[in-house]
């Protein structure tokens, strides 16, 4: 289980140019271990440090301003390239809780999903409004709004992925929500076929 997504307040760091890809977020030379810890320092490495793992000055992560922020403003087609889970979870370990941008790509959004990273769909010209403002930024995901001073947009999201964020559930919580209707079909089913549910030994042929 991930921490549940309710609302979120916070600056957002502008990263407004399109196809942004999973090796960009996290390069497949910073991918040292197959958890979902230890990311964090490989987030945008190839743009985050310069020669010697020296922090660049001019990446916005690195910026005083941006630094803590949660929220992630980008362009079209955020997570294109390979499907690697790890950009997810380094995001999601230096603390990005969200990323807003006009589209991602699909396997991106499901991992995003998957590891309570919220891939908010927003027109490009509210990303950029958005940016321009450079204030905090409410998101209220039960409400589906996003605020940030005179600004308020609403958006769209999936039910069951607005449902796996809020419960901070992944694929198998979610399914096992159902527990009781999924253990009183089996109760039926095995009274229907009985000798599906015969265990025969390789002995006996």
């Amino acid at each position: 289980m991930s921490t549940p997504f309710v609302t979120l307040t916070s600056v957002a760091a502008p990263m407004l140019e399109d196809n942004i890809d999973t090796d960009i977020i996290i390069p497949s030379r910073e991918m040292k271990s197959t958890g979902k810890t230890g990311l964090a320092g490989g987030l945008f490495a190839g743009r985050r440090y310069r020669q010697g793992r020296e922090e660049n000055p001019d990446f916005v992560l690195n910026q005083p301003r941006w630094r803590k922020a949660a929220i992630l403003l980008a362009g079209d087609n955020f997570g294109c390239g390979s499907s690697r889970e790890h950009a997810v979870w380094a995001l999601a370990e230096h603390g990005i809780r969200a990323v807003i941008a006009p589209s991602f790509s699909p396997i991106f959004a499901g991992n995003a999903v998957r590891g309570g990273v919220l891939p908010l769909r927003l027109p490009r010209e509210a990303v950029v409004a958005l940016a321009a403002a450079g204030g905090e930024i409410h998101i209220d995901l039960p409400g589906q709004k996003v605020a940030a001073g005179e600004l308020s947009y609403d958006f769209a999201v999936d039910a069951e992925a607005k449902a796996m964020l809020i419960g901070g559930l992944d694929a198998i919580d979610l399914t096992l929500q159902f527990s009781d209707e999924i253990a009183g079909w089996q109760a039926r089913d095995r009274a229907a076929r009985p000798w599906v549910y015969d265990i025969v030994s390789p002995s006996n042929g």
